[in-house]
């Protein structure tokens, strides 16, 4: 399975802020207001990023889905999403 690719390139210059960086802090587990202290960044601007990159992900994994065969699906595990009383 291909690896999902976002333009972070353009998000960065969207918000002029460094998002790679924004994405390894959610990653470690950082939480938006201590991320907002480091960076110096709104907060509302913060979750407004968050919003446009998981959409970004969302509209990629779409796409993936679409690209494959009829009798193939994607893993039970990225639908979570789709049915969280599971």
């Amino acid at each position: 399975m291909n690896t999902i690719e976002i333009n972070t390139d353009k998000l960065s210059q969207k918000y002029r802020t460094n998002v790679p960086g924004l994405i390894r802090a959610w990653k470690k587990g950082t939480p938006d207001l201590e991320i907002s202290c480091r960076t110096g960044i709104n907060p509302t601007t913060l979750s407004r990023i968050k919003s446009d990159l998981e959409m970004a992900h969302r509209q990629a994994r779409l796409v993936q889905k679409q690209a494959l065969p009829e009798g193939e699906q994607l893993s039970a595990k990225h639908h979570i999403l789709l049915n969280p009383f599971l």
